[in-house]
């Protein structure tokens, strides 16, 4: 942390980025909320209305390599500026989109945008706070992916029903392009929180993550869980639609709804316990995330077994509570195990691997799964992927301390 940074400088950041981040997970989430629309008005197939997912996680994770390189050598700031500029213009073009490859491309440009900011802001967030708080903090800042998500779930379900799916693009799209200049004027904290870092802390090339076990393992079990959680969020406002006879409107409120409520609680209550254990543990972030994962994949299941709406709506909530907790204390693993000047490249990688494995293969898979047995046993999948999570999450526990230690060498 900068001590030249005062408390309101810090939070004012914090603000500034957490907003950032919110309309990341907007402008991602609305598409999945206007499924039904779209699928309707361009005559798709659920795999090809999968792909449109899985094209913008592909772009994405491509792109995540060369702008984490940059972002360890370039302002971070300026970096997250552009990316959110980039994004906010191809969310708005969408709503211009009348074809399926018109959409497609504008999807796919999103991804590249999004790239840029996801790679360097979590460890700028982790500058501007000491250590002991990055579980709290990073917890905060990934508030917004359950609120997020939410808006997007309940922006594209009021605004799609109402004014028609390619409003709803263009509407999430503008506020992105009023904040870049704020974005792009902010102070940048020093890398790693300190004025000047020796030649040892200064990072090599990706490579170096290969010997880097905690980090794999971390990024693994994100990777089964970005699978699960990613397939679940493309696909559940239909599966209510479809399966329970909701509406568009109501299926998204109800489920963005759901969503941000145990999202709020599981993310914040994780970052606080992660911090808590970690300070007694050196693998108390794990501890927190293989649990919440572990309990989460019966509730899981059992949500979508359930032919009751009542049950299916009260285990989701419940399920996602302790499937949140990990968003904050996963995010801090890789802060924590990695030098400072290699953090953006760290996330690259987490960024690449977690999509790569995770959710730009599962919207089309799962699809392709509904195709031809059906939408609930195509997501009675994913439960498994979360079981693997955990697993992963409990072997990483026996190398975190050695490779921390390594990181602050």
């Amino acid at each position: 942390m900068d001590p030249s940074l005062s408390t309101a400088c810090r939070r004012y950041a914090l603000a500034l980025l957490l907003a950032v981040n919110l309309l990341n997970y907007i402008d991602r989430q609305v598409l999945y909320a206007v499924f039904p629309l779209i699928k309707t008005d361009l005559h798709l197939s659920d795999t090809a209305l999968g792909f449109l997912g899985s094209a913008f996680m592909l772009c994405y994770m491509v792109s995540a390599p060369l702008l984490g390189w940059l972002g360890d050598r370039l302002s971070r700031v300026r970096l997250a500026a552009a990316g959110l500029l980039v994004w906010s213009l191809a969310t708005a073009m969408a709503g211009f989109a009348y074809s399926y490859r018109l959409l497609l491309a504008a999807r796919t440009a999103v991804g590249i945008g999004e790239a840029s900011f996801g790679t360097v802001s979590p460890g700028l967030v982790a500058d501007y706070f000491p250590r002991e708080k990055r579980g709290r903090v990073l917890s905060w800042f990934y508030l917004a992916i359950p609120v997020g998500s939410a808006l997007g779930y309940l922006c594209g379900g009021v605004i799609g029903e109402r004014l028609g799916w390619h409003a709803a693009f263009l509407m999430v799209g503008l506020p992105g392009l009023i904040i870049t200049l704020p974005l792009w004027l902010l102070r940048e904290p020093p890398r790693g929180g300190a004025a000047q870092l020796t030649g040892q802390q200064r990072g090599s090339g990706y490579g170096a993550f290969l010997t880097n076990r905690s980090f794999i393992l971390n990024t693994l079990a994100m990777a089964a869980m970005t699978f699960a959680m990613g397939g679940l969020a493309q696909w559940l406002p239909s599966f209510l639609y479809r399966l329970h006879g909701l509406d568009v409107e109501k299926a998204n409120t109800l489920f963005g709804g759901v969503t941000v409520l145990a999202g709020i609680c599981g993310t914040l209550t994780g970052g606080w316990l992660g911090d808590r254990i970690q300070s007694k543990n050196p693998a108390g972030y794990l501890i927190v995330s293989g649990w919440g994962f572990l309990i989460g994949v019966p509730l899981a299941a059992w949500a979508i077994s359930t032919s009751s709406l009542a049950v299916c709506l009260v285990t989701i909530f419940i399920a996602e509570f302790f499937l949140f907790l990990n968003t904050g204390p996963l995010n801090t693993v890789i802060v924590n195990v990695t030098k400072p000047n290699m953090r953006a490249m760290a996330f690259a990688v987490n960024i690449f691997f977690i999509h790569a494995l995770g959710d730009a293969v599962s919207p089309t898979l799962l699809g392709w799964f509904s195709d031809n047995w059906g939408l609930r046993p195509a997501l009675l999948v994913t439960p498994v992927a979360i079981a693997l999570a955990a697993g992963l999450c409990f072997l990483g526990k026996k190398y975190i301390a050695a490779d921390m230690v390594r990181a602050e060498e």
